[in-house]
């Protein structure tokens, strides 16, 4: 069977999509195609890329233009399913749907409530926004052969909208960052580390705060936000003692996570974030490392109920410090945790788990008519 994933958004080698989704389902023999926005015709990992070019400037233009060029992409391809991963197309999916195509839409984000956050788009509209969004999107995936969402709360606000919606969580592929088989003793070094896009709501403002009135270095790896945001931070106190290694690739990161003795993922209660599962804690867990996290109650019980880590307030500078400097002073014990989480990832937080709720979809669809 043909498929076709489709993004506007993602790079071609997404983790998600392409490591992980098309990836997976080339292994299980499906014939995988990928149409994404700035790269050219290529393979990766037995999956059929197409590129279309976006030279639009603006979300708007981007929104209209290229999405155009991406529908002509899809209707060349000619696939039985298409799967799509980006809000913004949404119009291409209920078009491919009137020409009797089976579509699935991937929801990464609970968008309504991402909206509320957004910089971008001034506060007296975001409400409004949201609630435009919200009512559009609702109707939509009505019309969708099948919904997968990337958190159980999201799929519990699509359950109630259509009768196919399957979660399938954003896990770490086994072995991807740690490998089981190797002896190598590795020297840890009195660091902690945090990966993934830097900016005051996803923690980075007090976390450099924090490493302040520790022992510790903090690794940074990622990218700023805007610029406003990474002069803010980098007049902060403790930036003297942060070690700054920019956007790493995935050989990269695992060794900096291998060579880190604690991960932070302590994101702000911000309404998108509460109910999240980041793939950077899971990711953490899967090297052996220590999680220090926001004390959701989501993901408290994953922390603790796994024994695999601390969580923080996440607004409270003395609350982080602490909690590094603890897993600095207690070595023996932090090690324990991140064997914890190691465990609990390769017994059930791990994406092979994940990826046969999604062959499993594929193979229903395709037995279905229309």
């Amino acid at each position: 069977m043909k498929i076709c994933h489709i993004t506007s958004v993602h790079r071609y080698d997404d983790i998600r999509i392409s490591i992980k989704e098309c990836s997976f389902l080339v292994k299980a023999d499906f014939e995988v195609h990928l149409i994404a926005p700035n790269t050219d015709e290529t393979s990766l990992n037995g999956i059929h890329v197409h590129g279309v070019k976006n030279p639009y400037n603006g979300r708007i233009k981007r929104a209209k233009n290229l999405t155009r060029d991406i529908y002509r992409k899809a209707l060349d391809v000619n696939a039985e399913i298409y799967h799509f991963h980006d809000p913004e197309l949404i119009p291409i999916g209920l078009k491919l749907r009137k020409k009797g195509k089976k579509v699935i839409y991937d929801i990464h984000e609970d968008v309504p409530r991402q909206i509320l956050s957004k910089h971008w788009i001034p506060n007296y509209l975001k409400k409004l926004v949201s609630f435009v969004f919200e009512k559009y999107e609702n109707r939509a995936v009505k019309k969708f052969s099948a919904l997968v969402t990337a958190t159980p709360h999201i799929k519990e606000r699509f359950q109630k909208l259509n009768n196919c919606v399957v979660n399938v969580n954003n896990y770490p592929i086994l072995g991807e960052l740690y490998d089981p088989s190797s002896t190598k003793d590795i020297q840890k070094e009195k660091s902690v580390i945090y990966i993934g896009g830097i900016s005051k709501d996803r923690g980075s403002v007090n976390c450099v705060k924090s490493i302040a009135n520790t022992d510790a270095v903090f690794k940074l790896a990622g990218k700023f936000a805007n610029e406003r945001e990474k002069t803010m931070i980098e007049e902060l106190p403790g930036w003297q003692k942060v070690n700054f290694l920019g956007f790493l690739n995935r050989k990269q990161i695992k060794k900096e996570l291998e060579t880190s003795m604690a991960g932070l993922v302590v994101l702000e209660p911000k309404i998108n974030y509460i109910d999240s599962l980041p793939i950077k804690m899971f990711e953490y867990m899967a090297t052996g490392l220590p999680v220090i996290a926001s004390n959701f109650p989501l993901w408290k019980e994953i922390i603790e109920g796994n024994k695999c880590g601390l969580t923080v307030d996440p607004l409270n500078v003395n609350e982080i410090s602490s909690a590094i400097q603890w897993v600095i002073n207690n070595p023996e014990e932090a090690r324990k945790m991140g064997e914890n989480g190691k465990m609990a990832v390769q017994s059930k937080f791990n994406w092979e788990a994940e990826s046969k709720k999604l062959i499993n979809l594929y193979d229903q669809l395709q037995s279905l008519d229309g």
